[in-house]
């Protein structure tokens, strides 16, 4: 049995001009495990995950998928990697121009040679595993709650059976209980899918939910990661403070000492 992680970060770097926004990120995703990056605004989690996606280019370090260096990858090899990978968008982020089964079996349609009733069928099945019903396959998006665009975007992320899920703030916008909700189905479908899954949140109910394991990032590096079941004794400031949510510790709050001035 391969040990090679599913996905493996090794001195990754990030600059937008002067600004270090990685500054040597190292992490490991082992297949099948569920990891979860935590973070403030602005630390680094989603320039983390455009970078694993390739949708930004590090200026230095390695970022491989099952062994195979992912940075600078032509097109072509990237397009093929991309079939394996499934995504939940921050705000679901779907096609208004498009039904909802219609966007539920986009990249069915667009990677298969499937045709438009058996995909439509295969929709209605991965709706089915979101709690979503048939009679949502022809709404269109707009009419949607937050909660239900959500449902529909996680059933979107699982439509083509990926190995490889990321999810981008997956409550984001939510009340706590749609939240709550969201996390047992990311939690449930992932399992029936076999999948590596990495989650990018601030949200701790969220992360100690859907994830085996958490990361923290902060000031461009990983500065704590461990079993969900160890974060809350840490012995890492940093993730105290930020677990706790206090004001005062050794994280640096933008414009808290004018704010309190």
């Amino acid at each position: 049995m391969s040990t090679e992680p599913k996905i493996s970060l090794r001195g990754v770097v990030k600059r937008f001009g002067p600004k270090v926004v990685l500054n040597g990120i190292d992490l490991d995703v082992a297949t099948g495990e569920s990891v979860a990056i935590i973070g403030g605004s602005g630390s680094g989690k989603s320039v983390t995950l455009k970078c694993i996606l390739g949708l930004m280019a590090p200026e230095e370090g390695s970022i491989k998928i099952d062994g195979i260096e992912t940075v600078r990858m032509a097109t072509g090899e990237r397009d093929r990697l991309m079939r394996q990978v499934g995504m939940l968008f921050q705000h679901a982020a779907l096609f208004d121009s498009l039904s909802v089964w219609e966007n539920v079996a986009f990249a069915l349609r667009l990677y298969s040679n499937i045709d438009k009733q058996e995909a439509r069928q295969q929709a209605i099945e991965k709706l089915a595993q979101v709690g979503l019903g048939e009679e949502v396959c022809d709404i269109n998006p707009a009419e949607l709650s937050g909660g239900m665009r959500k449902r529909v975007g996680l059933a979107r992320a699982i439509a083509t059976e990926p190995a490889l899920v990321f999810f981008d703030e997956p409550t984001t916008g939510l009340d706590p209980i749609m939240g709550d909700i969201i996390d047992q189905l990311i939690v449930k479908c992932v399992k029936e899918l076999g999948a590596t899954a990495l989650t990018i949140t601030h949200d701790m109910d969220s992360a100690r939910t859907i994830a085996d394991r958490i990361a923290m990032i902060y000031e461009g590096k990983i500065v704590w990661a461990g079993p969900v079941s160890e974060i809350d004794h840490s012995g890492n400031p940093i993730v105290e403070q930020f677990i706790e949510g206090r004001v005062d510790g050794p994280i640096e709050i933008e414009g808290r000492k004018r704010a309190l001035a």
